[in-house]
C-alpha cells in the first residue's frame, strides 16, 4: 500500500460520522471502544497521574458522603436533645406556677430539662453539624476538581499537586471554626499568605 498525504479534507462516512482520511485504514487509528486513545509507553506517567487522581476522586466521594451522614446525625441529636429540653422547661414552669403542691414535680422537670440542655451544650452538636457541612463542601470541591482533571486529554503533575492541596484543605475543614478570610468556603481554599 502506498503512503498518502493525510492533510486533505475530512470525509464523512455514509452514516454521517467522520471517516479516516483516504488511504488510512480504520485499524490504523488507535482508539478504544469509548473513543479515548489507549496509553502508549510514553504515557506511563500520565496513566499513573490519572490513577492517583481517580483514587483521590473516590476518596473524596466517600468522605463527602460520610460528612453528609455525620451532619445529618448531628442535626437529629440537636433536635432530640433540644426539643425535649425546651418542652420540659415550659412544662416545669407551668406546673410550678399552677399550684403550690406541684413544686416538687416542677423542680424535677426543670432538672431534667437542664440535664438535656447541658448534654446538648456539651456535645456541641450544632458546631459539629457546621464542621461536617464545611467538610462536605470541601470534599465536593476535591471530587469535582478530580472529575475535571480526569476529563482532560492530558494531566500534568501540577494537576495532582492542586488536588492534593484541596485534599489537605478538606482534611482541615473539620477543625476550622470559620472559613478563612478571602477563601472560597465551598472550595476549601484559603488565599496563600504572603511571605
Amino acid at each position: 500500500m502506498e503512503e498518502t498525504d493525510h492533510t486533505g479534507p475530512e470525509r464523512l462516512s455514509p452514516d454521517g460520522t467522520s471517516a479516516p482520511p483516504a488511504g488510512v485504514l480504520q485499524s490504523d487509528m488507535a482508539s478504544t471502544e469509548d473513543g479515548t486513545m489507549p496509553p502508549s509507553s510514553s504515557d506511563g506517567a500520565d496513566c499513573r497521574l490519572r490513577a492517583e487522581i481517580e483514587r483521590l476522586r473516590a476518596e473524596a466521594a466517600d468522605r463527602m458522603r460520610l460528612a453528609q451522614r455525620r451532619a445529618d446525625l448531628w442535626v437529629r441529636v440537636d433536635i432530640l436533645l433540644g426539643l425535649p429540653a425546651a418542652f420540659l422547661a415550659g412544662a416545669s414552669g407551668a406546673a410550678g406556677l399552677a399550684t403550690p403542691d406541684a413544686r416538687v414535680p416542677a423542680a424535677l422537670l426543670a432538672l431534667l430539662a437542664a440535664g438535656l440542655a447541658g448534654c446538648a451544650g456539651s456535645l456541641r452538636s450544632d458546631t459539629r453539624r457546621r464542621a461536617n457541612k464545611r467538610a462536605r463542601h470541601a470534599w465536593a470541591a476535591v471530587e469535582a476538581g478530580a472529575r475535571v482533571r480526569l476529563s482532560q486529554h492530558r494531566v500534568v503533575p501540577a494537576d495532582l499537586a492542586e488536588l492534593l492541596d484541596r485534599r489537605q484543605a478538606a482534611l482541615t475543614a473539620y477543625d476550622a471554626e470559620h472559613p478563612p478570610p478571602g477563601g472560597n468556603p465551598s472550595s476549601g481554599f484559603a488565599p496563600t499568605p504572603p511571605g
